[in-house]
């Protein structure tokens, strides 16, 4: 739990359900950013185009708080996908909700990655695969399923081959709901050996607007953390990490 002090973790504590929630999202090819509170989603500002995470972001941030017209002054919470993703489309999201977060000692939610692609379809009465693009031929994967309200999560975050997600829902016994950019890449090879659907292109990236949503349920609940307890999901080493260990190995052996 959040144990600093200060007036805006004070708005946040006092204002109860009228707090507001920046949502940064930066875990896939999209940045995405939204603000919102106990009116639902204020604003948002999305683009998916050239994977320029950290040019795109902080104007991003300054567009949507002049459209609507608030301040980062009026902010209670600083919400952020934790991952897994791609690592650094992560790196530059978490940064930048640290950097705001700490500056303005705000209270800070982590939310996955997985958690915000399946969100959207809590409506439905399948079960939900959401399936996010890895690279290295491999997905990030989990299984949830809708319940009253949002929807639950049946297996922890995994990654690895498309092979393993169809052994998976198999060995499950699904007729599942596939949704994400990972499960647009494999599509055929999904329907095909797994069955089950392929859920609309516009939902195939995690977005801010879930994000803001199921952060302001748990600001309800005050289940924040301070900004340096927020820690990325990877699942997998960074590459930084994998081309260090080869060279390394490799100057042993010479």
């Amino acid at each position: 739990m959040w144990t600093g002090v200060g007036d805006a973790l004070g708005r946040a504590r006092s204002g109860g359900d009228h707090v507001l929630i920046l949502g940064i999202e930066t875990a896939t090819a999209q940045v995405s950013v939204a603000i919102g509170g106990h009116e639902g989603v204020l604003g948002s500002f999305e683009v998916c185009r050239g994977r320029r995470h950290a040019e795109t972001l902080a104007p991003a941030i300054e567009f949507l708080c002049a459209q609507a017209q608030i301040g980062l002054d009026e902010i209670g919470v600083v919400a952020v996908d934790v991952g897994p993703g791609l690592f650094t489309g992560m790196r530059v999201g978490l940064a930048t909700a640290k950097a705001i977060a700490q500056a303005r000692r705000l209270p800070m939610i982590g939310i996955s990655s997985l958690d915000l692609v399946a969100f959207p379809l809590r409506h439905g009465n399948r079960p939900i695969v959401a399936v996010v693009d890895a690279r290295k031929d491999e997905v990030f994967w989990g299984v949830y399923r809708p319940v009253p309200g949002g929807v639950q999560r049946e297996s922890d975050p995994a990654v690895g081959s498309i092979d393993e997600v169809v052994a998976d829902v198999v060995a499950r016994g699904l007729d599942p709901l596939f949704v994400g950019d990972g499960a647009l890449r494999h599509a055929d090879r999904l329907v095909a050996d797994a069955g089950g659907e392929i859920a609309d292109q516009f939902l195939a990236h995690p977005s801010a607007a879930p994000l803001v949503q199921l952060a302001h349920a748990q600001a309800l609940r005050e289940q924040w953390v301070n900004p340096w307890e927020i820690q990325p999901l990877y699942l997998r080493p960074p590459d930084a990490q994998i081309n260090w260990s080869t060279r390394d190995t490799g100057r042993r052996g010479s």
